[in-house]
């Protein structure tokens, strides 16, 4: 089914929005001072946030001329009329009604019912595997050149010309498949957003900071002898671990600051986690941060995320623009939400797919850290691990 009807859903959250609400949309070249004043306007509200790569630009100087068929914008705030907790069904903003009680129940049950998808697309990449690897042995010699230390590089593979997707399906079919932590399930203006992310950006609980980069991945194994080799191999990876532990070096810097004096610290390094489908290295940084600090202070020291983009930071967003051959848009920035209390918890959008209904063009993009001693050839592979493990459902 494609419903055009507008709603936010994070599964494991167990928040769903929904009604018009208040609402800012920020496009490229528009005034993101604009961000922290929504945000002062809607203090003690739910506000669902989505941050697109390209607002990088606001953070340093940089732009964005790569193709963009997606065109998502730059910033979505959102603070829906009505927010549900959908495990108990309370309505945590927004006045309950019957009515508005049946309709939320409805909606909830035909997104979370689980059938069998039908639809069968044909993706194409935007670079041929030849492309990819001239691109990847580019990165390594601007790696030689002491340009960069780690380079996150990432494709795209799309399809076009879908008069109709039925997203609620596929949502519920590939959500069930994957149980993905940091799962969004967004239907805005003219865009379907279906997130399956594995990956925590950022979290703010009172005065603490926490940041996840996950650097290292793996394929689940298929009985439990092969998997636990699996796990064996990726804790062994000497490259793996090299490159969770030069972002993590990323994160600290990055929340030095704007942190407490001596509060960065690492919780975990390249800790083994586990998903439904992959294992992954998954390291945790926190840090304490003023109770007054605001979320733009926030993202203007962070954002992007680190896993995403590389070290150094402005370095490879340079080289990122210059060797990639599409805008990134939504895909490696955040979604997330706002709680009234003025805590948050922002994703890192990965594993996703981005559908614009009036261009009728799908789009799912991936990528691979890229340090001296990545394989060009296994890089590739390891994109279509990923890639793999979502576009399988249009086969």
């Amino acid at each position: 089914m494609q419903t055009q009807e507008e709603f936010i859903y994070f599964p494991e959250k167990q928040l769903f929005g929904f009604g018009k609400g208040a609402r800012w949309v920020m496009r490229m070249g528009d005034d993101f001072s604009q961000f922290q004043q929504f945000l002062d306007a809607h203090v003690g509200k739910y506000v669902f946030t989505c941050l697109s790569y390209d607002l990088k630009n606001e953070m340093e100087d940089l732009k964005s001329e790569n193709p963009d068929k997606v065109e998502f914008p730059t910033v979505v705030l959102w603070s829906p009329d009505y927010v549900v907790e959908s495990s108990s069904g309370n309505f945590v903003q927004g006045q309950e009604t019957i009515e508005l009680r049946s309709h939320f129940t409805q909606l909830l049950h035909t997104i979370t019912e689980v059938k069998p998808t039908t639809q069968t697309l044909e993706f194409k990449n935007r670079i041929s595997r030849d492309e990819y690897i001239s691109s990847v042995n580019q990165v390594k010699a601007q790696i030689q050149y002491g340009n960069c230390y780690e380079l996150n590089f990432c494709q795209e593979f799309y399809a076009e010309n879908i008069q109709e997707l039925d997203v609620v399906s596929l949502f519920s079919s590939i959500h069930q498949k994957t149980q993905a932590p940091f799962s969004v399930f967004m239907n805005i203006e003219d865009w379907s957003v279906l997130c399956f992310s594995p990956e925590r950006y950022i979290q703010k609980t009172g005065t603490r900071l926490l940041s996840q980069p996950i650097k290292g991945t793996i394929r689940r194994g298929e009985n439990e002898a092969e998997d636990n080799q699996l796990k064996q191999t990726l804790t062994g990876d000497k490259k793996e671990v090299s490159e969770n532990v030069m972002i993590t070096d990323l994160v600290r810097n990055d929340f030095s600051r704007i942190a407490q004096k001596g509060s960065v610290k690492v919780e975990h390094l390249c800790e083994l986690q586990t998903f439904e489908t992959l294992h992954h290295l998954v390291s945790s940084i926190v840090c304490d941060i003023d109770s007054n600090l605001p979320l733009e202070a926030i993202l203007r020291a962070s954002f992007p995320m680190g896993s995403m983009t590389g070290a150094p930071k402005v370095s490879v967003m340079q080289l990122i623009e210059k060797y990639e051959s599409f805008r990134r848009g939504l895909y490696s920035g955040s979604i997330g939400v706002i709680f009234p209390n003025g805590d948050f918890d922002l994703n890192v959008v990965i594993r996703s797919l981005l559908y614009n209904k009036q261009k009728e063009i799908l789009s799912c993009a991936v990528g691979s850290a890229i340090t001296m001693k990545s394989d060009p050839e296994k890089e590739y592979e390891e994109c279509l691990v990923k890639v793999n493990k979502i576009l399988q459902f249009f086969r």
